[in-house]
C-alpha cells in the first residue's frame, strides 16, 4: 500500500529546512506504515509549553527556527495496521526505519529521537548538525 502526505501534514513542513521535508517526503513513499506531521517549526512560546508539561527537556530545541529562519526538526505521529493514531514505540519502528533508510537515500544526517538512549522520543526526527 502506498501512502501520502496530507494537506494538514504538508502544511505544518511550513518553515521547515527543505532538506527534512525531502526526507519526509521520501519516507512516506516507502513506509510500511501511514504517517503524519504533527509539528515542525515552533515558537518559543510553544516549547515553553512544552518544556512545562514535561514533554520536552530543553529550550534549545532544533524544532526553533535557526539563525536561516528554519526549523531542523519534525514529529511524527503513525497509524497502526488498522489505521488507529498510535504512540507506541513498537509501531514507531517501522517509521524510523522508513525516515532512516529516507534520509540515506537523501543524503541528509538525521537523528531520530526514538533510538536516543536517554529520554526516548519516537515521533521525533532532526537534521544531524555534527554530521550536516
Amino acid at each position: 500500500m502506498k501512502f501520502y502526505l496530507g494537506k494538514k501534514s504538508l502544511e505544518r513542513l511550513d518553515g521547515v529546512h527543505p532538506d527534512m521535508v525531502r526526507v519526509v517526503k521520501r519516507a512516506i513513499t516507502i513506509s510500511k506504515l501511514d504517517f503524519g506531521v504533527t509539528e515542525g517549526l515552533r515558537t518559543v512560546e510553544r516549547q515553553r509549553e512544552l518544556l512545562a508539561a514535561g514533554k520536552s527537556t530543553t529550550m534549545k530545541s532544533m524544532h526553533l527556527p535557526k539563525e536561516d529562519g528554519y526549523s531542523y526538526a519534525i514529529d511524527l505521529y503513525c497509524r497502526d495496521v488498522n489505521g488507529n493514531v498510535t504512540w507506541s514505540h513498537d509501531w514507531f519502528r517501522w517509521v524510523i526505519q522508513a525516515m532512516m533508510t529516507a534520509a540515506i537515500i537523501e543524503r541528509v544526517p538525521i537523528k531520530a529521537g526514538g533510538l536516543w538512549r536517554t529520554f526516548q522520543d519516537s515521533p521525533h526526527f532532526e537534521i544531524d548538525l555534527q554530521e550536516y
